[in-house]
């Protein structure tokens, strides 16, 4: 999983640009609403980066096959 910031600037005039770097997909949207709150702020428009293309890898993991359960009347 890779490490995900937020970097915010502020501009003279009153406008706000926040870039959401290391969320692969539609998870970087996600941080919008969030970033609206904190900033008491409308999004007025939205750039992808390449990151909102690619998808984040699953980790699986694999079940345990050499577990054995034993009852009461042994093997």
């Amino acid at each position: 999983m890779s490490k995900k910031q937020i970097r915010v600037r502020i501009f003279t005039d009153g406008r706000i640009k926040a870039d959401v770097m290391g969320a692969k997909g539609k998870a970087c949207t996600d941080y919008i609403e969030v970033l609206e709150q904190l900033l008491d702020a409308e999004t007025i428009d939205s750039d992808y980066t390449a990151e909102y293309y690619e998808t984040e890898p699953l980790e699986v993991g694999q079940p345990n096959l050499n577990h054995n359960e034993i009852g009461e009347g042994g093997l």
